[in-house]
């Protein structure tokens, strides 16, 4: 599933030259929208669910949709960046982490 913004945590990576998501994917699929400067997937058909730029975000504003046969339409999987880890959150259908 395509990775989906959350659009009030989302800060375009302001001041930059360009945004962590789009460094960080290897398909070129992520852009920051020059009118409301808050980043976007621009083909989501495209995307391969690597998730490098759910891992790249700075102000944890990208999440990845666990695929339907996983997880349900609801569950979601976003990565807490640590110093020297990576610690996955999951939430169910029902909310539950």
């Amino acid at each position: 599933m395509p990775p989906r913004v959350n659009l009030h945590k989302c800060t375009g990576c302001a001041g930059l030259p360009e945004s962590r998501c789009e460094e960080a994917c290897p398909g070129d699929l992520m852009a920051v929208d020059e009118t409301s400067g808050k980043a976007f997937c621009r083909n989501t058909r495209d995307c391969w669910d690597c998730m490098s730029c759910t891992k790249a975000c700075p102000s944890a504003a990208i999440e990845t949709r666990i695929p339907y046969q996983l997880g349900y339409h609801k569950a979601t999987l976003r990565p807490i960046m640590g110093k020297d880890k990576i610690i996955w959150k999951c939430v169910d259908i029902n909310g539950q982490e």
